[in-house]
């Protein structure tokens, strides 16, 4: 799927910018609980097909950034990340392992996990090795572990009091208990992209199956809600290409930087500010959502976490 997707050719910039546009808005809007309209199923096969896929449409960092100006320079930047602009700790994998950022920028390792994610109040991790699935808590205390051959996108959702978590195992897609009990087959024809957890609609998964389409299922009783076509059938909305989050007020970034170079963005707990990752300069650039035009970027990131490559954001979460 993954080829198919990157031969899709995009005609002209700005109707790259528009599904660029409708990506961010759409995955934004799925982060966040979303007041239940009194008829939801007409646009579930769009917004929800958006908000699961936005890392199939295109590279990483595609679902980012119009324009960008005066953006802060390798010469202007931070030399470390001696903290963060706002409260919430990051979750970030590199290398070398998964890393706990806190506020005050002080790191910690893990352990040499391959992928991770917060639980939705960020109280624990869940994060993989080759063949295992280890639930922990952010000063990298072991909960529980569930040993399931290769192991991938682990996905923690739900309520503060009753979670689930969704990850890939040799191809299948898998659901588990948030205490460690109850792992079952969810689909076993599911694609190799990350699922994602609908907010305030019970235990709503989203996720691609491998003949391209989009699947909404209640991992409760096993209906499927809703099905969604591939998302290179769907229409961009025509809208005025500019980066917006919605509720947090406009940003408009000017100086050109396209879009695949930077990394998906993550929005803080509080939602004023958005993290990039900037492989090509080895940075992570902040920038505030609204107000005040604030923007600040950190150099060396790859080696201040002990990484060959450069590191992925995995999440920016509630502070402890």
């Amino acid at each position: 799927m993954r080829r198919e997707l990157e031969r899709i050719e995009i005609p002209a910039e700005h109707e790259a910018r528009e599904r660029a546009w409708a990506v961010v808005a759409a995955a934004y809007a799925g982060r966040e609980p979303q007041p239940r309209p009194r008829s939801w199923k007409p646009v579930a096969a769009i917004a929800i097909a958006l908000v699961v896929v936005a890392g199939l449409v295109s590279p990483p960092g595609r679902a980012v950034l119009d324009q960008l100006r005066e953006v802060v320079g390798v010469e202007d930047s931070e030399q470390a990340l001696f903290s963060l602009p706002t409260s919430g700790r990051l979750l970030v994998t590199a290398d070398s392992g998964a890393w706990v950022v806190e506020e005050d920028g002080s790191k910690r390792l893990l352990g040499p996990y391959r992928e991770a994610s917060w639980s939705p109040i960020g109280r624990f991790i869940v994060a993989t090795r080759a063949n295992e699935l280890v639930a922990l808590e952010p000063d990298g205390d072991v909960r529980w572990t569930l040993a399931r051959p290769d192991v991938s996108f682990p996905r923690w959702g739900g309520t503060r009091s009753d979670t689930r978590i969704a990850y890939l195992s040799n191809g299948q897609l898998r659901v588990v208990d948030g205490d460690g009990t109850g792992d079952r087959l969810v689909d076993a024809q599911a694609a190799a992209k990350a699922p994602a957890w609908q907010k305030g609609v019970g235990h709503r998964l989203a996720y691609a199956r491998r003949e391209g389409t989009v699947r909404i299922l209640d991992v409760d009783s096993g209906a499927v809600v809703n099905t969604a076509a591939p998302p290179s059938t769907l229409e961009p909305p025509r809208t005025n290409p500019r980066f917006v989050l919605p509720g947090a007020g406009p940003t408009v970034l000017q100086q050109e930087i396209r879009p695949d170079q930077v990394s998906r963005p993550v929005l803080s707990p509080n939602g004023r500010w958005v993290l990039v990752g900037w492989p090509a300069a080895d940075q992570f650039v902040f920038f505030r959502t609204g107000g005040a035009r604030q923007m600040w970027a950190v150099s060396d990131i790859s080696a201040q976490f002990r990484s060959r490559s450069f590191p992925t954001i995995a999440g920016w979460c509630c502070a402890p």
